[in-house]
């Protein structure tokens, strides 16, 4: 069977071709390409904005997808798009894109959970056989375990993503949004010496990332008004940006390592597994590594082509319920900016 899925939940509009061979086996990578919409540095990307952008790209993406994947209209069983969670408007343009295409070409629709793709593609691509996954993003902040036919939550964030965290600080310091503020803020954290004191706010299995932001914006703005006179109280040297970027990580991820060492200990699991934009983070993938190296057991992550937004992953995950025998209907083909993780029913597992 082959599947094309669609994305196109926040800034990235991706599309993605699938196979999955009828006896079984691993799912062939046919086609994974990707274009992001990159706002000017110091600003967010607005829904609007993003949307035109998913818009005036989709088409061309989807046809050189088909190319690169040397498949007909014929050969595509089914059409998975994004149902949510996301950005309003960007998901509408990707949904109306997937309803035109189901009608063009009379082929199904499946509707997907955008976090249930990311889980089911780094479960594929690494070959994690019941881990505890870190779901990581801009959007959304979740530890999980599976049981019972769900992806169950543990503890999520209260209130922002520590992705839009790391994001809005990059905003903070007018760093450049290309090719990412996450990946920009984690080179500039390479640089930093200087561990300064922000809140670390764990409340049993969930983490709040709003008062650490106030913190280091703070931070930010002290250092701005005097750059070369704050000095650190120890070594008397000057504190500096990347001083604030490797501060900010090593304090939100230590907090991460937390929650997901304590959902390991709760299931009896010795596996992780990262996934989502922020989980391309090497910084984050060692301190998970060296948790689970002494608990015995091991981390799995992805690179940027599965971690960031996708649309393979939409693909992979939209076939998996596909041959379980699920279908969207056109006139229920919508999509909502709030669709839970645990809300799904995931009948290709046991």
């Amino acid at each position: 069977m082959i599947a094309i899925g669609l994305e196109g939940s926040a800034n990235k509009l991706g599309v993605g071709v699938i196979l999955h061979p009828p006896k079984g086996g691993s799912a062939q990578i046919l086609a994974n390409i990707r274009h992001t919409f990159v706002s000017p540095p110091g600003e967010g990307f607005l829904p609007k904005d993003t949307a035109k952008h998913h818009r005036t790209w989709i088409v061309r993406l989807i046809k050189q997808a088909l190319r690169e994947a040397g498949v007909t209209i014929d050969d595509v069983d089914c059409i998975c798009y994004t149902k949510g969670p996301g950005m309003g408007a960007p998901l509408q343009s990707v949904a109306v894109s997937a309803r035109m295409l189901s009608l063009l070409w009379d082929k199904e629709l499946v509707g997907v959970n955008h976090c249930i793709g990311h889980i089911e593609m780094g479960r594929e691509i690494t070959g994690a056989q019941n881990p505890v996954v870190l779901y990581v993003s801009g959007g959304n902040t979740q530890v999980i375990a599976y049981a019972s036919q769900r992806y169950r939550i543990f503890g999520e964030a209260l209130d922002i993503a520590v992705g839009n965290c790391l994001d809005r600080f990059a905003r903070t310091l007018n760093i450049s949004n290309d090719p990412a503020p996450g990946y920009n803020i984690e080179q500039m954290a390479k640089g930093g010496r200087h561990l300064l004191d922000l809140p670390y706010t764990v409340k049993g299995m969930d983490c709040s990332f709003s008062g650490i932001l106030a913190s280091i914006d703070i931070l930010a703005a002290k250092l701005e008004k005097d750059a070369a006179g704050w000095k650190d109280d120890i070594t008397r040297e000057v504190i500096t940006r990347e001083d604030l970027c490797f501060s900010l990580q090593e304090t939100i991820f230590a907090m991460l390592v937390e929650i997901t060492e304590r959902a390991m200990a709760h299931v009896g699991s010795n596996q992780v597994l990262i996934v989502g934009g922020v989980g391309c983070n090497e910084r984050l993938q060692q301190m998970m590594g060296m948790m689970a190296k002494d608990r015995g057991g091991s981390v799995f992550a992805t690179d940027e082509r599965f971690c960031i937004d996708n649309g393979i992953m939409i693909a992979h995950a939209g076939l998996l319920a596909y041959r379980t025998g699920f279908v969207t209907a056109l006139m229920d083909s919508t999509c909502t900016q709030r669709f839970r993780t645990d809300e799904v029913l995931i009948k290709w597992r046991d």
